[in-house]
C-alpha cells in the first residue's frame, strides 16, 4: 500500500538568480503538498560532495568533470533547500519537475515552463546545466538526502494544512437518517 512519503528539493543558483523561488514553491503548494522543513544556506564542496556522489552517484554516472561544473554551480550562491510531504510525493514531485535534461522535459512541468538548455549543448563546452532544481531520484535516496541536510529538530510536520484532508482524502461521515 502506498503512502505519505517525504521529497528533497534544492532550488539551485540559476533559480535564486532569476527570483524564481517563490513562483516554484508556490508550485508544489498549489498541488497540495506539505513544507516540513525549508532553509537558505551555503554548502561547503564536502556537503556537495556527500550529496551527489554519495548518494547519488554523479562521478560514478557522469565523470569527474561533470561534478566539478555542477559543484562549482551549486556554490555560486546559495541554495534554498526543503523538504515537502505527501502522497506518494517523490514520484509525484519528478513528474511535477520534469526530466533532469531539460530539453525533453514537457511544457506544464517546472523544467519545461522554466528552462530549454540541454546536457547536449552544455557537457560538450563544460558548461553548467541550469535545469532550475533538484528533486529525490526515489525513496530510499530521499531518506538519505533529507537526513544529510536537515537535522530531527529541523523537521515541522506536526502541524495541520487547512486543505490535508481535502487532497489526501477523507472517509466520508454516514449521513444521519
Amino acid at each position: 500500500m502506498s503512502g505519505i512519503e517525504r521529497t528533497l528539493i534544492i532550488l539551485k543558483p540559476d533559480t535564486i538568480q532569476r527570483g524564481l523561488v517563490g513562483e516554484i514553491i508556490s508550485r508544489f503548494e498549489r498541488a497540495g503538498l506539505k513544507i516540513i522543513a525549508m532553509k537558505m544556506v551555503a554548502p561547503d564542496e564536502a556537503h556537495f560532495h556527500k550529496h551527489y556522489e554519495g548518494i547519488s552517484n554523479l562521478i560514478s554516472r557522469w565523470g569527474e568533470e561533470i561534478y566539478n561544473v555542477t559543484l562549482a554551480q551549486m556554490t555560486e550562491t546559495p541554495v534554498v533547500v526543503f523538504v515537502l510531504e505527501g502522497i506518494e510525493s517523490v514520484s509525484y514531485v519528478r513528474k511535477l519537475v520534469g526530466t533532469t535534461d531539460p530539453k525533453e522535459s514537457a511544457p506544464g512541468t517546472i523544467r519545461g515552463d522554466y528552462t530549454h538548455i540541454t546536457r547536449g549543448y552544455t557537457n560538450p563546452i563544460g558548461a553548467t546545466l541550469p535545469n532550475i532544481l533538484h528533486a529525490s531520484g526515489n525513496v530510499e535516496e530521499a531518506v538519505q538526502e533529507i537526513k544529510l541536510w536537515f537535522n530531527d529538530s529541523e523537521i515541522y510536520d506536526n502541524y495541520d494544512t487547512a486543505h490535508g484532508p481535502v487532497v489526501r482524502g477523507h472517509i466520508p461521515k454516514p449521513k444521519k437518517k
